[in-house]
């Protein structure tokens, strides 16, 4: 099976430099779209944003649905301070202090682009001194320096920023040449581009998977509810491709295909989790399984939801999950593997 891995490695770089913070994702969304309609494969949009693209399988009364989001981790204006700085609010899940020091751009309401810097308010040693050490990361001690001459409200009205606009921040794409491959928002946009290869594969070489099968982007998945409608009504199994949590006291790496047995939302599908390990097996991919305790998938979205089918969650190993997050290219291309032996066998 020889996978197009320049193109993964390629088009994963292209999609990390594209800003989409859950919420504001249609970028993303439309790169992904070009891809699938460069293959041949149609798609559509869903009321909520989500894309989804289809390829007819041998048998139509049936459907699976794979699944990836393109949202990412980031911020939103919360307020304008006195001083010419703005506090920000979350959106999805992380640790305030691994946002400490990063590049942001702040997209204003008429469109325009501003970069800053996020900082605690005690930033300077040498103004307060042990104070910087010690103070607590959180929302009311964190700002975001703006790049431009503002010194209070006003001048910061006069720019266009308001509340409520969104917050980037910079990836910091790196990919090494012993296959590493660092950046934020790796989670999911690895998965995106796993689907975006399977589909790729298929379409090269001419291969009708089993069932017709839709592959889902999802757009709202950091925040809870991304893949918790619009899902093709036949799919009577659905895998979601999403990052794997390398750490202490897990079986992932950051160079095999995890199947994940359970997370915090409970057990995936006993007999779907059987049968994608014994595929891994049989056709020597590189794989673990594994139990994540902080983590809820697409899928987990969709059980929550009501729907009717069996789950399974499977990706890359993506180490320091929410923070400075690492992979492999080898772990991409197992995901890639075994996502076609699904659907082909």
């Amino acid at each position: 099976m020889k996978i197009d891995m320049k193109y993964a490695i390629e088009k994963l770089e292209e999609l990390l430099k594209i800003p989409s913070p859950s919420g504001n994702t249609h970028k993303a969304i439309d790169f992904v779209e070009k891809e699938f309609k460069s293959m041949g494969i149609p798609t559509y949009k869903t009321n909520k944003g989500a894309l989804i693209g289809t390829i007819e399988g041998l048998d139509t009364k049936k459907e699976v649905t794979l699944s990836g989001h393109v949202d990412t981790l980031g911020g939103m204006v919360k307020e304008i301070k006195s001083n010419g700085r703005l506090k920000f609010t979350q959106i999805g899940g992380y640790v305030w202090s691994t946002v400490e020091g990063e590049y942001v751009n702040i997209e204003s309401s008429n469109g325009k682009i501003y970069s800053g810097t996020i900082l605690t308010t005690k930033a300077s040693s040498h103004v307060h001194g042990e104070e910087t050490r010690t103070i607590e990361r959180n929302m009311d001690n964190m700002e975001i320096r703006l790049d431009e001459k503002v010194s209070d409200e006003e001048d910061i009205e006069k720019l266009g920023i308001e509340v409520g606009d969104f917050i980037y921040f910079d990836p910091r794409v790196n990919v090494i040449p012993s296959g590493f491959i660092k950046s934020r928002h790796l989670d999911d946009k690895a998965g995106v581009i796993s689907i975006l290869t399977i589909a790729k594969y298929l379409k090269d070489n001419d291969i009708t998977p089993k069932y017709t099968t839709n592959f889902f982007i999802s757009n709202y998945e950091e925040v809870g509810h991304g893949a918790s409608a619009a899902i093709p009504e036949k799919t009577f199994e659905f895998i979601a491709i999403d990052m794997a949590a390398p750490g202490e006291g897990q079986t992932s790496d950051e160079f095999s295909v995890t199947i994940c047995a359970k997370d915090s939302s409970g057990p995936y599908d006993l007999e779907l989790k059987n049968r994608l390990v014994k595929l891994a097996k049989d056709n020597d991919i590189d794989y673990r399984v594994d139990i994540y305790p902080y983590y809820g998938s697409d899928g987990s979205a969709a059980l929550r939801a009501g729907y009717d089918f069996k789950v399974g969650l499977i990706g890359p190993g993506v180490d320091a999950s929410h923070s400075f997050e690492r992979t492999h290219r080898d772990a991409i291309e197992n995901t890639i593997k075994l996502g076609i032996l699904y659907l082909t066998k």
